[in-house]
């Protein structure tokens, strides 16, 4: 009788049939499993762009009294992953200057992705040191995006811009290309907004690093 019993309590393991302790691992390796299922379908949502007008990958509008003042510090629009920064070496101070190697003054607004150009992290504007600078392996860029200090391989990548009349239709001027780069847009009489379409990005050109820029070089 007392051997019936045990062999009831472990689930009739002679014959073959499952016992209440490995069922209840049963039940609590399936909770798991779907937990982390669960986990990754989350996890999935949040990750997969979804993308609406006015977000990411979108147009963005923007008054022109948003636009920063000449060489004055960047204006981060989070939202659309960008900064506007408004440029002339032409008025040189600690932001800007026209390096030898640039044989043209760059004037004009821009658009620049936030996204470092050596490994994709994010990189933020430093005030005390007037540059871009990221946390994750110290590369440094001038105000217009270009390289100050490696190891980022490019400048910053740009994103099309126009500018657009006060009826918030009629395009004034839009970003030219140099060399499949966005080239600094100066904004002519009339405008109203700066249009920035994150949808249309341009890598940026591998140049000289501007390493003699505030005392960089080795």
């Amino acid at each position: 009788m007392a051997s019936q019993a045990a062999t009831a309590e472990s689930g009739g393991g002679a014959s073959g049939g499952v016992s209440r302790r490995e069922f209840l691992y049963y039940v609590w390796g399936a909770s798991i499993a779907l937990i982390a299922l669960q986990g990754a379908g989350l996890l999935l949502w949040f990750l997969i762009p979804r993308f609406r007008e006015g977000e990411f990958g979108g147009t963005f509008t923007i008054g022109v009294g948003d636009v920063p003042e000449i060489n004055t510090p960047p204006i981060n629009f989070a939202e659309g992953r960008f900064w506007l920064v408004n440029l002339d070496t032409t008025q040189p101070n600690d932001l800007m200057y026209q390096a030898p190697d640039e044989p043209n003054p760059i004037q004009g607004v821009a658009a620049i992705y936030k996204v470092c150009t050596h490994l994709g992290c994010i990189y933020s504007w430093t005030p005390a040191n007037s540059r871009f600078e990221c946390p994750c392996h110290g590369s440094k860029y001038r105000l217009d995006g270009r390289r100050i200090e490696s190891p980022a391989p490019r400048t910053l990548d740009r994103f099309k811009i126009q500018a657009i009349a006060d009826d918030e239709t009629t395009v004034l001027a839009e970003a030219n290309l140099d060399n499949d780069f966005y080239s600094p847009m100066t904004l002519p009489s009339g405008t109203a907004f700066v249009r920035v379409d994150t949808g249309s990005r341009k890598n940026g050109p591998v140049q000289e690093l501007l390493c003699d820029f505030q005392g960089n070089c080795p």
